[in-house]
């Protein structure tokens, strides 16, 4: 076990873990921030994706002695008060069904815009391609991801 400082949402947290422990369960289990859901666990359905150092990354995957002093953003941090263009995107096209992959997904479009802000819908398909929706909500997440587009400052 050792006592891992991460940079989460802005504040400094610790967590007394041992090193291989996947960020997914120090972040639920020991901070209490839960809404980075747990999926398949093995990277491949995006339940999980926070944002390190800005990038779309798979937390279930990716051990905390791996963090360092980056900067990890989840769900909880991505905006103080819900109003994040994707997060009012996602409202307005009524995305969510179950709800459950609406974090992972709206983590990867955000991080998707920050990088490209007007990206074209091919690349708005190819950036989401990874992130499994049980419901099938995909049209509705690639219309959610276009309009925040255009809501971006």
């Amino acid at each position: 076990m050792a006592n891992y400082k991460l940079q989460i949402n802005g504040r400094t947290l610790e967590a007394d873990v041992d090193a291989d422990t996947p960020l997914l369960w120090v972040l639920r289990d020991h901070l209490g921030l839960v809404g980075t859901k747990f999926g398949c666990g093995i990277a491949q359905c995006g339940a999980c994706t926070v944002h390190v150092d800005g990038k779309a990354m798979r937390s279930c995957s990716l051990p905390v002695s791996a963090v360092g002093a980056k900067k990890v953003t989840t769900i909880e941090g991505l905006s103080e008060l819900g109003d994040h263009p994707v997060q009012q995107a996602w409202d307005e096209v009524d995305v969510a069904q179950c709800g459950y992959c609406q974090a992972g997904q709206i983590m990867t479009a955000a991080a998707l815009l920050a990088q490209n802000p007007k990206p074209t819908n091919e690349q708005i398909e190819n950036a989401m391609h990874g992130n499994i929706c049980r419901c099938g909500t995909y049209h509705r997440i690639l219309e959610a991801v276009a309009l925040a587009s255009t809501k971006l400052k």
